[in-house]
């Protein structure tokens, strides 16, 4: 599924092992290294200095595996996870389908994941050079999310750069529920506590969804703005465009990639209105080239993140989108990519 790592080979894999090789591929030192200075696009945000705007989002490497050698690639940031207290093995195979006529895909993974001691043995042994966000989910049998939360705070945390709240999974029953404005202030005054606790107070963000009403984004506004750091916009959707040309538009799970950069884009210019520009966004859904990535920048994001368009095109798309927004930096005459965020936000 990772065309830039594995050719043909990953190619004629299903999905699911085609990217358990690329991984093990990553994690061998077979994606290259690419370290390339982008001047106009650096910036530091809750005290991070960001080496360029372009991340790989949560879900690539759910166990920090590799996370390592994906900064290494050429990646501003990388985020690992999500990651539960507790091991789970997720929902049953097959449960990754790749839409390739729609450059899209659907998961119903469920959380898959080798636990947050597992998790922590691997980042403690060696750690990205660039700035790495831990996503954080809740075990499918925790009848008390908070404390699950929490749980991944307290032993990682002290790893991370930044810490992500995630409730926006669409493949864990009841967890998209918790987006609702008490469970928010609820998870959040838990895992505040827990930092406050443990002396690592690090920057916490939250993940949404993108299949919100406007009552909802404007509660979950008024709380992140009170108690997050900043937003991740958005994560996959259960909605089904027309558009859709694959025989796996029908399986059940969340869709990403190309389809949905209209609706994640629409999503994220509301959320930086709703919170006047005082809030980092990170914006993923749909980035697949300079200008798609240019275009969230204009609607609101500081910061971007790769998942199913790396896994069509590989490492070669993360110096294209950078070399782009450089490019398109100047052209606009701006010193730095910061000014360009959310000059655009009214056309969305």
């Amino acid at each position: 599924m990772i065309a830039g790592l594995g050719s043909r080979l990953l190619r004629l894999l299903p999905p699911e092992p085609a990217h358990r090789l690329a991984i093990w591929g990553l994690r061998h030192g077979l994606g290259g290294r690419s370290l390339v200075s982008y001047p106009n696009l650096e910036q530091t945000l809750w005290g991070l200095h960001f080496p360029n705007p372009l991340g790989l989002a949560a879900g690539f490497d759910k166990n920090a595996e590799a996370a390592p050698q994906l900064a290494e690639l050429g990646f501003g940031f990388v985020e690992v996870g999500s990651v539960t207290p507790r091991s789970q093995p997720g929902n049953p195979q097959p449960r990754l389908f790749s839409l390739a006529e729609d450059r899209a895909v659907i998961n119903r993974m469920g959380f898959n994941n080798e636990g947050m001691e597992r998790v922590a043995e691997r980042i403690g042994a060696r750690r990205p050079g660039r700035p790495l966000g831990i996503n954080l989910g809740k075990n499918r049998d925790t009848s008390e999310s908070a404390q699950d939360y929490a749980k991944g705070a307290a032993r990682l945390g002290p790893l991370a750069d930044f810490l992500v709240v995630n409730v926006s999974s669409p493949n864990t029953p009841g967890l998209r529920a918790l987006q609702n404005r008490a469970e928010l202030e609820h998870i959040a005054k838990a895992v505040r506590k827990t930092l406050s606790e443990s002396g690592s107070e690090v920057p916490l963000l939250l993940k949404i969804a993108p299949d919100l009403g406007a009552a909802d984004l404007e509660d979950i506004a008024a709380v992140s703005m009170a108690t997050f750091d900043g937003l991740i916009v958005a994560n996959s959707s259960l909605s089904r465009p027309e558009s859709l040309k694959s025989r796996h538009k029908v399986e059940a799970g969340g869709l990403s990639g190309r389809p949905l950069f209209g609706l994640s884009t629409e999503i994220l210019a509301r959320i930086y209105r709703l919170t006047q520009g005082r809030l980092p966004l990170v914006a993923v859904g749909g980035i697949e080239d300079a200008e798609t990535a240019w275009q969230k920048i204009l609607a609101g994001a500081s910061l971007l993140q790769l998942y199913t368009a790396f896994t069509y095109r590989g490492p070669p798309l993360i110096a294209d989108i950078l070399e782009g927004l450089m490019a398109r930096v100047r052209a606009a005459g701006l010193p730095s990519i910061v000014d360009a965020v959310g000059r655009g936000n009214n056309a969305f």
